[in-house]
């Protein structure tokens, strides 16, 4: 993997962290009920775990497809996929919530996948997975391929980690969720423009 796919995944890991539909308002949520900075970090790992689940599916799954036909179809479908997606976020009104604050971590990780999969979160790992040099098939690649899905969804899951992580703590700890409202507009329609943006790139890589 290039310096610049590693970047590209630590970038999207960050962005995915910011975005407050990816689990750290949930987590400043559950502090402030239970009055508990503990109840913030404590739901921080089982985020990040759903986070990871969304996005290891979609990393093994094109890892393990791997050949130059396959790969063209995936990323071009994908990529279909990306803009079409962030088209419907960028057009949509609708906002997901989830009503009710007590969960317990097993439901809190399946909240989180089922979040990072409705915002199109493996998706977006689709231009570094499909323009990366694919491995000369010989005995023992599938087992390559599936070190590097989980290598990509480690290194993209962490920065999302610490990047939730920093904002839950600040946000729980300083400005806490009077300025929310405005945040989540604006972060909705950046998170479908970068949609729109790596659909596109993946179709343009593809071709």
């Amino acid at each position: 993997m290039t310096n610049g796919s590693l970047a590209a995944l630590v970038a999207l890991g960050a962005f995915h962290g910011l975005n407050p539909a990816m689990g750290w308002l949930f987590a400043v949520a559950r502090g402030l009920q239970e009055r508990s900075r503990a109840r913030v970090l404590q739901s921080l790992p089982a985020i990040a775990a759903g986070h990871a689940a969304s996005v290891g599916l979609v990393a093994v799954l094109v890892s393990l497809t791997r050949s130059i036909a396959t790969t063209q179809i995936i990323a071009i479908v994908g990529g279909v996929v990306l803009v079409g997606f962030g088209l419907y976020r960028l057009l949509s009104r609708r906002h997901f919530r989830w009503v009710g604050m007590r969960l317990s971590l097993w439901q809190l990780a399946g909240w989180s996948f089922l979040m990072s999969s409705v915002h199109g979160a493996g998706l977006m790992i689709l231009p570094v997975l499909t323009t990366a040099p694919a491995p000369h098939h010989h005995h023992g690649a599938a087992t390559s391929d599936l070190s590097a899905a989980v290598f990509i969804t480690g290194v993209h899951t962490l920065a999302m980690f610490a990047t939730a992580g920093l904002i839950a703590v600040l946000v729980y700890e300083i400005v806490g969720l009077t300025i929310l409202r405005r945040a989540w507009f604006n972060l909705d329609r950046l998170w479908a423009a970068a949609l729109i943006t790596a659909g596109t790139v993946t179709l343009l890589t593809a071709t």
